[in-house]
């Protein structure tokens, strides 16, 4: 039976990504630093992707790794500085910069790095990084997290380049708009004004996402390496 690691695995995109592994037949090692549910055949843990020391433990309790989605992430979302009335009334502050630089960056890079061994020891396998289509266009008030997302890009092309001698690869997945339960404890104002800049004329579903994910791990993706593929309705910025 195949392997996969989902990170963030206790809700939203992370919970229908480990699902839907499940589904396909694979053993699901879920993640995440908050209380979740381990899938059929599968397993949650509480581990902390900013932790190097709590990701190797996991990963050493894993016979092999198939499959590893990067999935897990935060949101500290503030305006670099805010101007009001001729004044600074706020800015980004060092703990909400590197709150989600160590998630969502670090946190990549630190299940990465523990996982490649293994997986090269295994004969291969495939890495999944979940971006976000505002890693390609930017986004207001939204600093910290833009940096990670682009970041995880430039990261998903190094890594497809190193380690595709060793059947490994490396892809991301930018969703848009998608309607978690988080998401959608928005004003009905701002979820209103993300269908509207969709084409498609609707939010997506984490199985959306989920879907994207089981695809490119599979081998008919098997000549898909250092890509992004955009999920996102045809969300184009500026419209």
């Amino acid at each position: 039976m195949k392997q996969a690691i989902v990170t963030g695995a206790a809700a939203g995109i992370g919970l229908a990504t480990a699902r839907r592994f499940a589904q396909q037949g694979y053993a699901v090692a879920s993640w995440d630093v908050k209380d979740g549910e381990a899938q059929p055949g599968g397993s949650f843990q509480k581990v902390d992707v900013t932790s190097a020391a709590s990701v190797e433990a996991a990963v050493a309790a894993l016979v092999r790794v198939d499959v590893l989605v990067n999935n897990a992430g935060i949101l500290r979302d503030g305006m670099l500085v805010k101007y009001k009335d001729g004044a600074v009334a706020g800015m980004m502050s060092d703990e909400q910069f590197d709150a989600v630089i160590g998630v969502n960056l670090k946190g990549v890079f630190t299940c990465t790095r523990a996982v490649v061994p293994k997986m090269i020891a295994g004969g291969g396998g495939v890495i999944l990084n979940a971006s976000s289509v505002v890693g390609l266009y930017g986004n207001f008030g939204q600093t910290n997290y833009v940096a990670t997302k682009a970041g995880v890009i430039g990261m998903t092309k190094v890594w497809a380049r190193e380690l595709g001698k060793h059947q490994i690869r490396v892809n991301a997945v930018a969703p848009g708009f998608i309607a978690t339960e988080m998401v959608k404890q928005m004003p009905e104002k701002i979820l209103q004004s993300m269908v509207g800049h969709t084409p498609i004329g609707r939010m997506g579903q984490p199985e959306d996402i989920a879907n994207a994910y089981v695809w490119l791990a599979s081998d008919q993706a098997s000549f898909i390496t250092g890509t992004v593929l955009s999920v996102d309705g045809g969300v184009v910025t500026g419209t």
